[in-house]
This record gives structure tokens, sequence and C-alpha cells, in this order.
């Protein structure tokens, strides 16, 4: 029955599109309790059978418009639903508010601070790679989980701080990434996904999951990549911003293009497009998916293509996002340089392959990402097959010196 409970509660909370910071609201409001001495992690417990509710039972029943008997029934066996962003908030509360905050007061101008920090650290991302900014962004991480544990606040300032502690955690979350710090990164983005729940942001918590399921998809997590791909794209909701589905659904697909599913990665796509189409200069869409547009949905329908080995339709696409991309932005330039290089191998272009992997190389030396060493190494396995080749050759005898004698500088550790 204690199983059934916490299946019951999570069904219907998830039916009403409530998060779980919003159901222990309603429970404390309604039981008539002054502070909250049921939260977040309390109802998470709940539902997953680690403690039954007892005294507050009627007060969780009452909130969600059931009779106790109805929480206490048991449910016919049914297919295993997807997981809720729920499933992947960290085991500990890493934002709970100190019980006696030392801080100072803050407020509103505080917030605008942060918000410019984290914009600035995002446009930094741009063009500097993560071992460079690495150390910085945990800092800044840091020092604003900080300032909303031990500092004093009304509740919307909170809500605001955490929201903006969501997307530092997005930032900074994909900095560790690129620096090749995946364990850091998959704790961030979950330290994240708990701000932004709590923020009752679900477009910034989809966001950060759909972050961590790329990072899933690029590191051998193929199937989880999936199912948390598509977590993000469900617990966001159908209110979503166009320009955040389509980012939901270009992650959907990536994912289903690494597990080498190409029927469902092409729907993804597609979806991905339609959404983005309904994008207007009217559309209130977070500062935060500024790059998201149909360049970048043209990019990732070419890197499908590459993944899947359909160089007909990748080397096109590629060359014509290469032919307009900012050269300022190395890490990238070299990413979909990479693609290119492996989809002329595809297409038995052994020469041209050779010379686009050489810009590869030459632009990853100077880049202090984990990234752009992986699809080095990447490309000069594709091209191994073309060794007689002289102009590969010579590039695979210099591409191995390379990686041998390692970069100049690597990602520098938190």
């Amino acid at each position: 029955m204690t199983d059934a409970i916490g299946v019951n509660i999570k069904r219907l909370r998830v039916e009403r599109g409530w998060s779980q910071a919003r159901l222990a609201r309603e429970v404390c409001r309604l039981a008539g309790v002054n502070g909250e001495p049921i939260g977040r992690q309390e109802i998470s417990r709940y539902e997953t059978g680690k403690r039954t509710p007892r005294e507050w039972l009627p007060f969780v029943a009452e909130a969600l418009s059931v009779t106790v008997a109805d929480l206490k029934a048991s449910q016919k066996p049914v297919e295993a639903p997807l997981p809720t962003l729920a499933d992947y908030l960290p085991d500990r509360d890493l934002l709970a508010p100190l019980s006696a905050r030392t801080g100072r007061r803050i407020g509103i101008g505080t917030v605008d601070d942060l918000r410019q920090r984290v914009h600035g650290l995002r446009l930094a991302d741009d063009v500097i790679a993560g071992g460079d900014l690495i150390r910085p962004a945990l800092r800044e991480l840091r020092s604003a989980v900080k300032l909303y544990r031990d500092g004093t606040h009304t509740s919307e300032v909170g809500r605001q701080l955490l929201s903006q502690i969501g997307e530092l955690a997005q930032i900074a979350g994909w900095i560790a990434s690129d620096a090749g710090q995946h364990g850091e990164a998959e704790q961030i983005y979950r330290l994240g996904i708990s701000a932004a729940r709590q923020a009752e942001d679900l477009t910034l918590a989809g966001n950060l999951a759909g972050s961590l399921a790329y990072q899933y998809s690029n590191t051998g997590r193929e199937v989880e990549g999936i199912t948390l791909a598509r977590v993000a794209l469900t617990d966001a909701g159908n209110d979503a911003p166009p320009k955040a589905r389509a980012l939901y659904l270009d992650r959907v697909a990536w994912a289903h293009t690494k597990a080498g599913e190409a029927q469902p990665a092409m729907r993804a796509l597609g979806k991905a497009s339609e959404a983005l189409s309904e994008d207007t200069a009217d559309t209130d869409s977070p500062t935060y998916l500024y790059w998201v547009d149909a360049g970048e949905l043209q990019v990732m329908e070419s890197r499908c293509y590459t993944e899947l080995h359909r160089p007909l339709r990748a080397v096109p696409l590629l060359r014509e996002v290469l032919k307009e991309y900012n050269a300022t932005h190395t890490r990238e330039l070299a990413l979909y340089l990479s693609w290119l290089a492996v989809a002329l191998a595809d297409a038995n272009e052994p020469e041209e392959a050779a010379v686009t992997a050489e810009r590869v190389i030459t632009l990853s030396s100077d880049v202090a990402s984990e990234r752009t060493a992986e699809r080095v190494r990447v490309v000069l396995r594709r091209l191994e097959e073309f060794s007689d080749v002289p102009e590969v050759a010579s590039l695979l005898a210099e591409g191995r010196a390379t990686i041998q004698g390692g970069p100049s500088r690597g990602p520098a550790g938190p």
C-alpha cells in the first residue's frame, strides 16, 4: 500500500502539471501551518516510497482533489511511465536555505547584477573554450548558491535568484563538459534542474535536462540520452516557447542519431523545424535561447546525416553552414569542419577530407576543449581506411604526433 501511495501522489501531481515544490506549498497551506515543514524533498520521499505521509496524508489528498482512499488504491499495471525531471534531482537539496541566515539582505538589484554576469559568461563561451572558462564558471556558480542560501530575501527575489542559478548552472555545466569534466558537469546540471524547478521555470528546467541528455548521448550513454531528452520535451509541455521546443526536439533527434535510430531522429528534426517556424517577433523567448535559429537547426540536421552515414545530404548542408559561419567562434568552426571531414570520407573523397581534417587539427591545437580533441581523434580514425592515399598518410602521421605530444595547455581543474 505504501508504494501505491507514492505512485499515486506522483501520477496525480504530474497530471495537474505541478512541481513537487508547488504540491508542498499547497499541503502546508491546507494544513494551516506557518513556514514550510513539508518541502520539495519531503514530497520526493513520499513519491519514491522512502517515507509515508501519515498525518499529512489527508492534506496531500485534498491538495490533489482526491480522497485518502484514492491515494491508497493500487493501480492496474501499465507500461512503465516516462520519468520526470524530479527523478534527476540531486540526492540532497544543495539549495536549502541555512536555518540561521547570516548574509545580507538581497534585493532585485543583486539579481540583475547576477543576470548580467551569467549572460557575460554565456557570451564568453561563444569564443573561449571550456578549459579556459571552467574556473571562473565554477566560482560564479558557487558564489550564486552561497548568496541564495546565506542571504535574506523576499519569495519573489528568491525565485528570480533560483532562475539565475539555473541559467548559470546550464552554462557552467556546458563549460565543464567541454573541459572533459563530465562527472562535474552532470552534478552541475542536476543542481540547475533543481533550481529551475523550485523557481517553477519549466522552460529552463527543460533546457538543463536537454543539455545533460546531450552529454549522455556523447559519452556512451545513448539510451539514457534518449530517455532524458524525451523527459525534457514532455515536462516542459506545449506552452514552452517555440525556440525552446525546437531545441528540445533537436536534442531528441541527436539522442536517437547517436543510438543509430534514423527514423525517430528524422521525425524529431522535422518537428523541430515546425516548432521554430512558430517563432515570431512577438514571441517571448528567454534571452539564453538567442542562438537558436534556422542555421543551428541546419547544423544539427547535417550532423545527424553525418552520424547516420548519409554524406550526400550531409556535405551540401555543412558546406552551406560553414560558408556563413563566424570564424571567431574557433571551437564551433573546428567541430563543424570535423563533421564535414567525416562526411567527405564517407563520400569517398579522401583527399578533400584530408585537407578539411588538417584545418580541424590546426584550429583545435589552440583550443582547450575536450570536444574538439575528441573530434580530432574521430576524424583520424575515420581516415585510417585511406592510409594508402599520400595526403591522408601525411595527415595521419602529423595527427598522431599532435595527439601524442598533447596540447600546449589542457583543461583546467575546478
